[in-house]
């Protein structure tokens, strides 16, 4: 494996905690909303990471294949005054657990910043390899 090949596997995990960091902020956006008028409330997700070969050098990477709903069933409070209360009297809300969103944001933040660094170590080296041979 190349030292270059560093590049491709760092930036396809970027690529994919990028996406995960959007995915994460989509849940955060809706921890609070209720069902709309089809009676369904939002629902979480989460992304699913396979390993992707990234060429010749058979260096593997990292790339997002799915982004599932979460099938955990969302809170039904009973408030009959709620305009989208349904003929119960209950209204639905997402099932985002705000608190699990945040700590898989924290980390998907903290993978993206391991990975710049990874990129930035291997570029470090990469120069002081081309100074030693001035």
């Amino acid at each position: 494996m190349s030292m270059f090949s560093i590049f491709n596997v760092s930036g396809s995990a970027i690529s994919a905690q990028s996406q995960r960091l959007n995915v994460v902020a989509s849940n955060l956006a809706n921890v609070d909303a209720v069902a709309g008028p089809d009676g369904k409330a939002y629902k979480a997700r989460q992304v699913v990471f396979q390993t992707a070969p990234m060429g010749a050098d058979s260096a593997a990477g990292v790339r997002v294949s799915t982004i599932q709903e979460s099938n955990t069933p969302g809170k039904r409070i009973h408030d009959p005054s709620h305009p989208l209360a349904d003929a119960e009297g209950y209204v639905s809300h997402s099932n985002v657990n705000a608190v699990e969103e945040m700590v898989n944001m924290i980390s998907a933040s903290r993978s993206y910043q391991n990975n710049v660094e990874v990129m930035n170590t291997a570029k470090s080296l990469l120069l002081k390899t081309l100074q030693m041979g001035q």
